[in-house]
């Protein structure tokens, strides 16, 4: 039983470690590139969309429908859902009442502007790298203690588990790095941030065993997926979607967010990606 808790818990920290993979991205930015931070930005948001309906919402329904079947479960999953959106506003007023009541939208002067004299929003592309990275490190928790918990039973099935979350990790470290990039300039820094949400995954999965191995039940689960996609869409319809307009054409930003619907679809349905 040891040599399989450590065995699970070297996979897990290995996955965690792979959400600086997308950062090295970054390394090959051209500077003031506003075309392929439009595309990053709403490429991340198709990510993030597509994962949250297709994946995440459904699976938080299902175990929270083990426990309270019918409309019970269902208005459980719901509040969930909402409560995350909720929560991740509340949070965003917090951020932008500590920054100065700092917001994304362009000024009327600003709008008159040509597009490719259009001054990137350093300050404001910094919190966004940091409300996505909350949002995805919050993500990761749950996941990496879904790693975790799959290899003490058959290490074998974990790990084609984690190679399909590998492959997710890296369009989701790539939504937190190329914002941060921007913002700092700093290449350390947007590998750190990637790297620091990546290893929410061990640390999720070595909490859940320490600490509430006796309480992850189906329910509580199911509430944080729910939970967890709500704030993910709700970052990415509050922050990504409008910052990646305000730098390219409003169809090219659609683009991109199909195109990371497109590329989250394939790889989900490639490795039967399921937590």
């Amino acid at each position: 039983m040891d040599s399989n808790v450590l065995s699970s818990f070297i996979l897990t920290l290995f996955v965690g470690l792979t959400m600086g993979f997308g950062s090295l991205f970054s390394f090959f930015i051209k500077e003031e590139n506003k075309k392929f931070l439009s595309l990053s930005l709403s490429f991340s948001a198709g990510i993030m969309i597509y994962i949250s309906f297709m994946e995440i919402l459904p699976e938080g329904i299902h175990l929270i429908e083990e426990t309270a079947s019918g409309t019970r479960g269902h208005v459980i999953a719901l509040m969930a859902f909402f409560g995350g959106m909720i929560f991740t506003a509340l949070l965003e007023k917090w951020v932008h009442s500590m920054g100065g009541h700092h917001h994304h939208k362009i000024d009327e002067e600003h709008i008159h502007l040509e597009e490719d004299e259009k001054n990137i929003d350093k300050r404001h592309l910094e919190k966004l790298g940091i409300m996505t990275a909350v949002s995805i490190g919050i993500h990761n928790l749950p996941e990496g203690l879904a790693i975790f918990t799959t290899g003490l039973k058959d290490i074998t099935i974990a790990i084609p588990l984690a190679i399909a979350v590998i492959l997710h990790n890296i369009p989701l470290s790539i939504a937190i790095s190329v914002p941060i990039y921007y913002a700092t300039k700093s290449k350390k820094k947007s590998f750190l941030y990637s790297t620091l949400v990546g290893l929410c995954q061990p640390v999720g999965a070595i909490l859940g065993y320490a600490l509430f191995s006796n309480f992850f039940g189906d329910m509580l689960f199911g509430v944080l997926f729910c939970i967890i996609s709500g704030i993910m869409i709700f970052v990415s319809l509050d922050e990504l979607l409008p910052t990646s307009q305000q730098y390219e054409d409003h169809h090219f930003s659609v683009y991109g967010t199909i195109l990371g619907m497109f590329v989250m679809a394939i790889s989900l349905m490639l490795f039967g990606h399921s937590h």
